[in-house]
């Protein structure tokens, strides 16, 4: 493949349904449905994990969660595994970034030559009391409230509308002088929305009246009885019918709104002579669950939380091509390497590259793996997607088997059923050749331990908390 530029561009907490070229009948996206009539669309990408620190760090090195030991939004990305930047940086091929990365902090080496305006968890640290889980036996961790995702959603500005404005005016201005930089580069461009505050700019809002969204699937008053692994989530995720309409409306909007600052950084590699030159990949780091199972935010293996989506487009890539090979973001690494003519050294990395997948027939017997030891879970969950089965595993609870091809909404659990069990029990023991569950997850719970401890245990963390938000803050200097 000619060694050419790559543009990447990564939103955070984009529902891969939600978006017109994946048929979503509300969503307005028309430079992201460009962007798939231009390439290919895989229908069947995930996250390796869905919370948005862990799959950063995923995506950077090319490897599973367990394997680098990020295990969440405290213990953040800081260089110390190699990533597909520093690769870059060994062969002498510029790469930056813009915006947001959530990595530990500006001053690790990540792989970037520059990092323009971005955003890490806060301190260094990020909010860490959200590493108390289930390790302290003698602690009642107070309860977090997850329906404040929901409070004051609706029209408006917020912290992170105005930086993501910012992103897409410096990538803009970036490309506008890439013609005099050496090729082949490598710009890595990060939106922080459509992750909440749920206030999207009003004209964005506007084209989703409150009183026409549809209900949310198992929603309030649907009877839905969730899996114990999730009551906690559920319990503090309470709301009626008319927050619920009220949120997703906003969701909406920040998603189109997102689509028009992706608009603006395509307008601009476009008026820079560089889409000949120039291959795109556009990804999220998870998914949203957008009211389902009464839940907003991410945290679990369902499809609308666990599922991306991808887009890839440029020469060598098939146009207005939709492909249901199943992916997930650690073949972003090899993806990054083949596009500016690196070779795949790294033989023990589990992704492969996306152009391929890309151009040969659907494999859907693929396997994507996943996994989540934050916030919110009371243990490890795994997720194991092959074909048309999925696998959610719990460790210490029952696990759930879905059949995506008859039953994509996730209504029919089926890892009780006898006519299923050879399936169940595959599915578990390719699970147990990617990971030791019960070893990774007392690993995970260890390390958290540990941090927790280092400030002092749990009830010193929770006394010196201050971050009352449920989100990282947009850096100093960058809030208006």
């Amino acid at each position: 493949m000619k060694a050419q530029n790559l543009l990447i561009i990564m939103s955070d907490e984009h529902n891969a349904e939600i978006m017109g070229s994946a048929g979503h009948k509300l969503a307005r996206t028309p430079n992201l449905d460009q962007l798939a009539q231009r390439g290919t669309r895989f229908a069947n990408a995930y996250s390796n994990c869905p919370i948005c620190v862990p799959s950063r760090a995923s995506l950077a090195t090319g490897r599973y969660v367990h394997d680098i030991a990020y295990w969440d939004n405290s213990i953040a990305y800081d260089g110390r595994v190699k990533s597909w930047g520093h690769r870059l940086q060994e062969a002498g091929i510029g790469v930056e970034s813009i915006g947001k990365l959530h990595y530990r902090k500006a001053e690790d080496d990540t792989g970037f030559d520059r990092q323009h305006m971005p955003m890490h968890i806060a301190n260094g640290m990020g909010m860490v009391h959200l590493s108390i889980r289930r390790q302290f036996k003698d602690f009642v961790r107070p309860g977090r409230n997850r329906a404040a995702i929901i409070e004051n959603a609706g029209p408006g500005e917020s912290d992170y509308t105005r930086y993501d404005r910012k992103v897409a005016d410096t990538a803009a201005r970036w490309l506008s002088a890439a013609p005099e930089r050496k090729t082949p580069w490598v710009l890595f461009v990060s939106f922080v929305t459509p992750h909440y505050p749920l206030i999207a700019p009003k004209e964005f809002c506007d084209l989703y009246p409150v009183e026409e969204m549809p209900d949310a699937k198992f929603g309030p008053g649907s009877g839905f009885v969730a899996h114990p692994w999730l009551s906690d989530l559920i319990a503090s995720s309470v709301m009626s019918k008319d927050e619920q309409k009220r949120a997703f409306s906003a969701y909406l909007g920040l998603i189109s709104f997102m689509d028009a600052q992706v608009g603006l950084v395509l307008g601009a590699l476009d008026k820079a002579g560089l889409r000949d030159s120039t291959r795109i990949l556009y990804t999220s780091d998870h998914g949203e669950n957008a009211g389902a199972r009464g839940l907003w935010g991410k945290s679990n293996h369902y499809e609308e939380a666990a599922r991306v989506p991808l887009i890839l487009a440029g020469e060598g890539v098939p146009v207005a091509k939709l492909s249901r090979t199943t992916v997930s973001l650690v073949d972003v690494y090899p993806t990054v390497l083949e596009s500016v003519g690196l070779a795949h050294k790294e033989d023990a990395l589990p992704g492969r590259s996306l152009f391929a997948m890309a151009q040969g027939a659907d494999d859907e017997e693929r396997v994507a793996f996943s996994e989540y030891h934050a916030a919110g879970s009371p243990s490890a969950s795994y997720m194991i997607r092959k074909g048309r089965f999925k696998l959610i595993a719990y460790v210490g609870f029952a696990p759930e088997l879905f059949d995506l091809s008859r039953d994509p909404e996730e209504r029919e659990n089926l890892a009780a059923q006898k006519d299923y069990a050879a399936t169940l029990a595959e599915l578990q023991a390719l699970l147990r050749r990617h990971v030791d569950p019960e070893k990774e997850d007392q690993r995970a719970n260890e390390a958290q331990r540990q941090l927790i401890e280092s400030l002092g245990g749990p009830q010193e963390v929770m006394a010196k908390l201050t971050m009352k938000k449920l989100y990282t803050p947009v850096p100093d200097g960058l809030k208006s």
